[in-house]
């Protein structure tokens, strides 16, 4: 049900075209309410920093992608038209990506695929969410014609799979804890990050009141205002800012696969589209062994369950053996594939940008510029986002090195 052709090998690499690079990344400090901007000013806060960042003007900017969850969030029905001129899009293409939670992975990828064609030497792109405008968990709830009703939010529709997942693997209760204390404790020394518990502990976040059996209240991730911003340049840009003496973070692979919400035995705990993109994003980098090769990765945990779900199911552990991965401490930011090193969505989650903030902290620790929580030595990272009812996938490896 992913978007292979029929009779397609999810396996086999592609190119992604020409060379590419993330120059320069940008993100606010998300927090839970932002009165003092508008949308077009908290945008323009991470495209002011990542063009900063990146050592360039609004003269190189060839075109402008944009991303955000659906309108509803904040009832503002298409606001990059209204937006265009903060977003020093006036006479340039723009570009408006959508794949709910994914979009910001998606948006990044978009952008990518403008420079790997030949066309753009330099794309600027930029997702956001202004949560406190509106109320994603109510907008979320609504029933939609002909389909089911999700319920009570996100949170309602994902403890089932949770729920699957703990049965069928026999994970201890003590592992979503675990995860919500590691993101914590990452987050309080990231000064972006919306939430900071430093004396967060598994005793503590067991004690928690349950929101939705079986995802505890600091096992789920905040509702934030926040954007995220990137700049990605073709061979001859990229290779200017490291004359310049400043790293950039190189595009190994990008990959992009969706799927159904309901079909006939769908596995909602480990969906097929997001086995298909690992196993071609791995292939056109050139990993066989992910949890060797990749030294930070970035990945979408919006409840602390997701963390063993997601490690299985992008390969990096065996069916069934996520949860003893993290347990082991594996994961940790000392660990051997330190997972979200910046405290990820449980610290962080304005919608739209969260996933392009995956993709964003990944290039930030390959450029050796991820402040308080660089992993020593990064040289290959994962950028990992997911949206809808684990629908969309979107992930990149970016890595210090130009890919041969």
């Amino acid at each position: 049900m992913s978007d292979q052709p029929l009779g397609a090998d999810p396996t086999d690499a592609h190119t992604s075209g020409l060379p590419a690079a993330v120059l320069g990344t940008g993100q606010t400090h998300h927090v839970s309410r932002r009165t003092d901007v508008s949308m077009a000013g908290l945008c323009r806060e991470a495209i002011d920093a990542a063009m900063a960042d990146a050592g360039v003007g609004w003269d190189d900017i060839d075109a402008v992608i944009v991303g955000k969850a659906p309108d509803l969030f904040e009832g503002v029905m298409m606001p990059e038209l209204m937006m265009a001129d903060a977003l020093g899009a006036v006479g340039k293409p723009l570009l408006r990506v959508h794949t709910a939670g994914s979009v910001g992975g998606s948006t990044a990828i978009v952008a990518a695929s403008h420079v790997q064609s030949g066309r753009y030497r330099r794309v600027l792109a930029v997702a956001w969410e202004k949560q406190s405008e509106s109320n994603a968990m109510w907008a979320l709830s609504l029933p939609v014609p002909f389909t089911a009703p999700v319920g009570a939010g996100a949170g309602g529709y994902f403890a089932p799979h949770v729920r699957s997942y703990i049965r069928s693997t026999g994970a201890p209760e003590h592992v979503g804890a675990m995860v919500a204390v590691k993101d914590r404790l990452n987050g309080s020394i990231n000064p972006y990050a919306h939430l900071k518990q430093p004396e967060i502990t598994v005793d503590k976040v067991l004690q928690g009141q349950m929101l939705w059996d079986p995802i505890r209240f600091d096992e789920t991730c905040p509702s934030s205002d926040g954007a995220c911003a990137i700049v990605i340049g073709d061979a001859e840009a990229a290779e200017a800012v490291e004359n310049a003496g400043r790293q950039v973070a190189w595009i190994h692979a990008t990959a992009l696969r969706t799927e159904p919400g309901t079909f006939a035995g769908r596995d909602y705990a480990n969906p097929q589209a997001s086995r298909d993109a690992a196993d071609a994003l791995w292939a056109e980098a050139g990993i066989t062994n992910p949890a060797e090769e990749i030294d930070a990765a970035e990945i979408y945990v919006p409840f602390s369950w997701f963390e063993p779900m997601w490690l299985e199911s992008l390969g990096f552990a065996e069916p069934g053996r996520g949860w003893r991965m993290t347990e082991s401490g594996a994961t940790a930011r000392d660990g051997s594939l330190p997972v979200n090193p910046s405290g990820g969505v449980l610290c962080s989650n304005p919608i739209g940008a969260s996933g392009m903030l995956r993709f964003a902290e990944a290039a930030r620790q390959v450029m050796n510029r991820a402040d308080e929580h660089q992993i020593p030595g990064a040289r290959k990272a994962l950028g990992h986002a997911y949206g809808g009812g684990s629908q969309y996938f979107s992930m990149w490896v970016v890595g210090t090195e130009r890919k041969e």
